[in-house]
C-alpha cells in the first residue's frame, strides 16, 4: 500500500471516531441498526457491477468500507474486537489458505486453489463444505454457492451435455407434476428445474443471478417504453388488447 492510500484509510478511521463522538445519528447506531443498511449498500454495489458503472462501483465500495470501519468501532466500544483484529484476522486467514504462495504446496490452476481452500476450511473445524454458505443468501445466489462448493469434493458432472440432460429430465418431471395437479410436487419440481438451470449456467461460465437481473432490467426498460408509447396514443395499457400491446412490444424490441 502506498503512503497516500494509508493516509486516506487513517483519515477515514479518524472521521469515524469523530462522528461517533459528535454526530447524534452516528452515536445511536448499533450493529443491529446498521445491518439492513449494509445489505442495501451491498445490493447497490451489485447493481453498479451489473451496469459496469465504475464510478458507481468506486462510490459503493467506499460506502461498504465505511460500514466495516463502523462495525469495528462499535466492536471496540463493546470490547468485542478491534479494527486491528479484523484486519490481522483476514491477513492470517489469507496466508493460511494460500499455502501455494506462502508455503510449499503446488497447484496447477484456479480450480486446485478452490479445492485446497475448502479442504483447509474443513481442517479448521468446518463440519461440511456447505457450512460456509450463509442461510440468508438469496435462493439463486445460494444455489450457485452450494454447487460451487460441492464441486470441490468432486461431486460434479463431467461436461455441460450431461448437465443439459439433467435439465431436460427435471423439466419432464415438472410437466408430469403439473399434469397430476399436485401443487406441492409441482413446486418441488419447479425448484429442481431452476436448480439444474443454474448448474447449466455454471458450466457455461455464466453468473445466473446476474443474467436474470439483466433480463429484469431489460423487461423494465421495454415495459416502461411500452407505457410511454401507449400514452402517446392517448391510452393506458389496461385499455389495450394483448395484441395491441404485443405489437408495441415487438416494435420496441426492434
Amino acid at each position: 500500500m502506498d503512503r497516500k492510500t494509508g493516509d486516506a484509510f487513517l483519515r477515514l478511521v479518524t472521521i469515524m471516531d469523530e462522528l461517533r463522538a459528535q454526530c447524534p445519528w452516528d452515536k445511536k447506531q448499533t450493529i443491529a441498526s446498521l445491518r439492513q443498511l449494509t445489505i442495501e449498500e451491498t445490493y447497490e454495489l451489485a447493481d453498479a457491477i451489473t451496469e459496469e458503472d465504475w464510478q458507481g462501483i468506486r462510490e459503493e465500495l467506499g460506502d461498504l468500507l465505511l460500514h466495516i470501519v463502523f462495525y469495528a468501532k462499535i466492536g471496540t466500544e463493546q470490547a468485542k474486537f478491534t479494527l486491528y483484529e479484523v484486519i490481522n484476522g483476514i491477513c492470517g486467514k489469507l496466508v493460511a489458505r494460500h499455502p501455494h504462495i506462502y508455503g510449499d504446496v503446488k497447484v496447477n490452476d484456479a480450480e486446485d486453489v478452490k479445492s485446497n481452500w475448502e479442504k483447509l476450511k474443513l481442517k479448521e473445524g468446518k463440519a461440511s463444505v456447505l457450512g460456509g454458505v450463509p442461510v440468508s443468501l438469496p435462493a439463486m445466489v445460494k444455489a450457485m454457492r452450494l454447487q460451487e462448493k460441492a464441486k470441490q469434493t468432486g461431486f460434479e458432472w463431467e461436461n455441460k451435455e450431461q448437465v443439459w440432460e439433467k435439465v431436460e429430465e427435471e423439466m419432464a418431471e415438472l410437466k408430469a407434476a403439473v399434469a397430476a395437479g399436485d401443487p406441492l410436487k409441482t413446486e418441488e419440481e419447479f425448484g429442481d428445474v431452476i436448480f439444474s438451470f443454474i448448474n447449466y449456467a455454471r458450466f457455461l461460465q455464466l453468473d445466473a443471478e446476474n443474467a436474470l437481473e439483466r433480463t429484469n432490467k431489460k423487461f423494465i426498460h421495454r415495459f416502461t417504453r411500452m407505457e410511454e408509447e401507449a400514452l402517446k396514443n392517448g391510452k393506458n395499457l389496461s385499455e389495450m388488447s394483448l395484441q395491441e400491446m404485443d405489437a408495441i412490444w415487438n416494435n420496441i424490441k426492434q
